[in-house]
């Protein structure tokens, strides 16, 4: 992973990416978290993909959050977070 033009010695693993452009993390807990969302986000800059995927099984049905990273011109990213 490179940060900041610096080579660091951390490995991330999204679950899946789709097409090469959607990163798919799927969980299996009582319900999503921010902590979730914001690992999602975190794949999402690291990889310089848009949109992300975060489901949960593990709830009586099946959850979703539909996370999309916008970068806009001269400023830090955008959240853009869409829950079912």
């Amino acid at each position: 992973m490179k940060y900041k033009g610096v080579i660091l010695p951390h490995f991330y693993y999204a679950d899946f990416v789709l097409f090469d452009k959607i990163l798919f993390e799927g969980k299996a807990c009582e319900r999503l978290t921010d902590a979730h969302v914001k690992q999602v986000l975190n794949y999402l800059a690291v990889s310089k993909l848009k949109l992300g995927l975060l489901v949960n099984f593990g709830e009586d049905s099946l959850a979703w959050k539909r996370v999309v990273l916008e970068k806009r011109r001269g400023s830090t990213p955008d959240l853009q977070i869409n829950p079912r």
